[in-house]
C-alpha cells in the first residue's frame, strides 16, 4: 500500500525539522534528505497496527487554507 501524504520541511539552527502535515508526526536529521528518510521511518511506525502488522488507514485530510495574520 502506497500512501500519499503532505511532508512540510524547515530548518532550525543546524538541523532540519520534516513532519507530516496529514499526520502530525515530526522528525529531523542533518540534511532535508535524512529528515524526509527519518520521517518515513517515523510515518511507517505510526501507521502500524501493533497487533497485526498491517498499515492501518490514516485519516483523511480535511482542508489547507491560506491564514494571514495581521501584527
Amino acid at each position: 500500500m502506497k500512501l500519499q501524504l503532505t511532508a512540510v520541511i524547515w530548518q532550525e539552527d543546524a538541523w532540519f525539522v520534516a513532519e507530516c502535515a496529514d499526520l502530525g508526526v515530526t522528525s529531523q536529521g542533518r540534511s532535508e534528505e535524512e529528515a524526509l528518510r527519518n520521517l518515513e521511518e517515523a510515518v511507517l511506525l505510526y501507521v502500524q497496527d501493533d497487533e497485526t502488522g498491517k498499515v492501518k488507514t490514516p485519516p483523511q485530510l480535511r482542508k489547507i487554507r491560506p491564514l494571514v495574520v495581521s501584527a
